[in-house]
């Protein structure tokens, strides 16, 4: 997860208005849809990648790495500590990472390259692996905050609409919304967290797994 129970506590969510559990459950299903809407993922996580070269030195795996423990062309294996080369996370958007191997050695085409490691989004802050950026832990909170209202609610439903709002009649109940964003930029439907996710989004085109 993004952020913590401790993190929305300190926004002002109460046990009242939703327990451990509740707000648990909430701040993964947003660390989830944030991984869906921008591509890759923003903490360390162990994977095994699954790749293919183009006849170059140097691949572009679909998420920063933090750390490669294995690597292998076909069923070679290739010493990441003599024969490769390794840019990636911390990195700041967006930084280049990729894979290199050294001595003239190419990535091929038609073999499959398996990469093992630690893989992650994640920017500086003076440790080896980073830590999830700070927008992004923001966006999370953001995302759970406007969760938090039951949808039979109207009050709730009023709370997740009010960016929307043009206007309102108390008497009859009655308002009116601007149009949503344009599908291109209407990643969450909330346009304080598109814009930040908007920046996050991984590059068309880049990696294969």
């Amino acid at each position: 997860m993004y952020a913590s129970v401790e993190d929305l506590r300190a926004e002002g969510v109460t046990t009242t208005m939703a327990s451990n559990e509740r707000t648990s459950a909430l701040l993964a299903e947003s660390s989830a849809l944030i991984d869906r809407v921008t591509g890759w993922w923003f903490e360390p996580r162990n994977a095994t990648l699954r790749l293919y070269g183009r006849d170059t030195p140097s691949i572009e795996p679909p998420v920063p790495p933090l750390r490669l423990n294995a690597l292998l062309v076909g069923d070679e294996p290739v010493s990441v500590a003599e024969d490769v080369e390794v840019v990636g996370a911390p990195v700041a958007p967006f930084d280049d990472f990729r894979i290199t191997r050294r001595h003239g050695r190419l990535f091929p085409r038609d073999r499959e390259i398996v990469a093992i490691g630690l893989w992650g989004f994640t920017e500086a802050d003076g440790t080896p692996l980073g830590r999830t950026p700070l927008a992004i832990r923001r966006a999370t909170l953001l995302l759970t905050i406007r969760c938090l209202p039951k949808l039979a609610d109207a009050d709730g439903m009023a709370a997740r609409s009010s960016w929307r709002l043009l206007e309102e009649k108390t008497r009859d109940q009655s308002y009116r919304l601007q149009p949503l964003a344009t599908p291109s930029l209407a990643l969450t439907m909330d346009p304080e967290v598109d814009q930040i996710l908007a920046r996050y989004r991984r590059p068309a085109g880049l990696g294969a797994a």
